[in-house]
């Protein structure tokens, strides 16, 4: 079974997916970027501010799937700068805490919104 998940706490698709689809006791997050829900406009600041609103769109897709961060199997993360690694680590490491999920990183020329990263997930349903 397939079943499409939707939140207005987090930022509507800015294209033809879905903010997330649960299948087969899963939920697979599509890659967020740092966009207010509430405006729809990305979030200004540094690679800090950027990933905790990446963080608290993820958490907020998740948790109205039922799920949340600390059922998160996998990430994979895309950064445009890798130097920002170390400072996106120390907030991603605050909001997964003991998780520690499976996670590729890589750097990427560019994000849609010219933003620093985006942040996909799978998590337990």
């Amino acid at each position: 079974m397939r079943e499409i998940i939707e939140t207005r706490n987090a930022p509507a698709p800015i294209g033809p997916y879905s903010q997330a689809i649960r299948a087969n006791g899963f939920i697979f997050v599509s890659g967020q970027i740092p966009l207010d829900p509430a405006s729809g406009a990305v979030v200004q600041g540094d690679i800090v501010d950027q990933t905790r609103q990446v963080m608290n769109n993820l958490a907020a897709i998740l948790e109205s799937a039922g799920s949340g961060l600390a059922k998160i199997v996998k990430t994979t993360v895309f950064l445009t700068d890798l130097e920002h690694f170390a400072r996106f680590n120390q907030v991603y490491g605050e909001f997964l805490g003991e998780a520690k999920p499976a996670r590729a990183t890589v750097q990427v020329s560019r994000l849609p919104k010219e933003v620093l990263l985006q942040v996909d997930a799978i998590a337990l349903g």
